[in-house]
């Protein structure tokens, strides 16, 4: 990708996910592997309840998990 090209959607929020809570994007893929098959939203409430991420910031990372099949 070109330094011209825009990160759009779901991992468009990943630099600012890493900065706020320290942790790779690949930490956060794994917790949710290791949930287990919940739904979009409960896996949401996971991160938030648990994790004390933002709703946006764990909404972002659960439709990127979940689009990665």
């Amino acid at each position: 990708m070109s330094a011209e090209e825009k990160v759009k959607g779901p991992a468009s929020y990943f630099p600012s996910i890493e900065k706020t809570y320290g942790q790779p994007i690949a930490h956060w893929m794994q917790v949710l592997k290791d949930a287990g098959p919940l739904k979009h939203m409960e896996l949401v409430s996971l991160l938030k309840s648990e994790h004390k991420l933002g709703h946006g910031h764990a909404n972002a990372l659960v439709a990127w998990y979940k689009a990665q099949g």
